[in-house]
């Protein structure tokens, strides 16, 4: 059994590859759990910055959040534009918002 088949993918982020009036997401499964890994890796990194922001700036968690989706865009960005989206959103849930 491959590590692959092991990890649960949720239904929100499976949301961002399946289009409108589809059920199954456009790429294959193995890809979609790379990029699942990615995102989520990337929202749980991000749980001390965005505390350390909030803090040291004496902003709010909304501000930090919002700064956090603008630095997920961009030309470079390894993420597209849901995944982003994706992540902020799993930033606000594992931030306690």
């Amino acid at each position: 059994m491959s590590d692959e088949s092991q990890i649960e993918i949720p239904p929100s982020f499976v949301a961002l590859y399946v289009p409108p009036g589809r059920i199954k997401p456009t790429l294959p499964r193995s890809e979609l759990a790379q990029r699942y890994e990615l995102c989520e890796d990337m929202a749980q990194m991000l749980v001390d910055t965005a505390r350390t922001l909030e803090f040291s700036l004496g902003i709010t968690q909304a501000d930090v959040l919002q700064r956090v989706a603008q630095g997920l865009q961009g030309e470079d960005a390894v993420v597209t534009e849901a995944e982003a989206g994706w992540v902020v959103t799993r930033l606000a849930e594992l931030l306690g918002s």
